[in-house]
């Protein structure tokens, strides 16, 4: 390494300490402040400011990088060359998985695939995005999990994104119901038990899809709350109104049967 790095006694050790401490004070500050700031902001603000978080991280994470190598190593061409093309191989070799997510992370901060905010599926995990790093992305469920993600999945999986940066995304109640009954009087109720939620965002239209099963007669009340962080709070209110006003119309309600080869174990 002799000509590359320079001498020790010409490095400014304080320097790259601090700029490192400052780097690390900053990337935890904006880690705190933002999502702070977002869940105390509108609605309509909250979801463009969470994806900041992300974006700044990487600026000084890369800024601090940048600064050390330049205060440790002879700012020269080929210097600069020969650095970079041994860091890559060996990165390349020791970190491909690594190196992979944190690309695949670079692509989703531009294509934005997903952000923070955004309720996703991923591999069978389904859940609110509630940070996003330049590896991973940590999805929490509705059972109050944390799982992370890394973002390599997106080069092989498919990524269900329920709101795409808006406030709300649907939820769909099911039912299930004999299939000797008056569709049309139905098929209004539930279309009555949507419109009448409190949690309904009357902005969006609200669904009731109706089709023919070898077992009986499935509905699909199909609307969008106000807020998207009350899916399941907005799901149950549906279906137990909903449930309630098939009764009343004295309609035969039914469990669905599960298909061969996909009983619950």
């Amino acid at each position: 390494m002799e000509g590359i790095l320079r001498d020790f006694s010409n490095i400014s050790w304080w320097q790259i300490g601090v700029a490192i401490v400052w780097g690390w004070i900053t990337v935890t500050v904006v880690q705190w402040l933002i999502p702070m700031l977002a869940q105390r902001l509108p609605n309509r603000f909250r979801m463009r400011l969470l994806p900041l978080a992300p974006i700044v991280r990487i600026l000084v994470l890369l800024g601090v990088v940048v600064f050390v190598a330049l205060e440790l190593i002879e700012p020269t061409a080929p210097n600069l060359f020969a650095v970079l093309g041994t860091v890559g191989v060996a990165l390349g070799f020791a970190f491909k998985d690594y190196v992979s997510s944190i690309i695949a992370g670079v692509v989703a901060i531009y294509e934005r695939p997903y952000q923070p905010g955004d309720w996703v599926e991923i591999s069978g995990d389904y859940g609110v995005i509630k940070s996003m790093g330049l590896r991973s992305i940590k999805v929490q469920t509705p059972d109050d999990n944390t799982i992370t993600i890394p973002h390599a999945k997106m080069w092989n999986e498919n990524i269900s994104n329920a709101n795409a940066g808006n406030r709300e995304h649907m939820v769909v109640a099911e039912f299930f119901l004999a299939p000797d009954h008056d569709g049309e009087s139905v098929r209004q109720s539930l279309w009555n038990v949507g419109i009448s939620s409190p949690y309904t965002q009357y902005a969006r239209p609200i669904l009731v899809i109706v089709q023919e099963k070898p077992w009986g007669t499935q509905y699909r009340l199909k609307a969008y709350p106000i807020d998207g962080r009350d899916e399941f709070l907005y799901l149950s209110d549906l279906t137990v109104r909903g449930k309630a006003a098939l009764k009343e119309l004295g309609v035969q309600q039914i469990a669905m049967p599960i298909p061969p080869g996909r009983e619950e174990k």
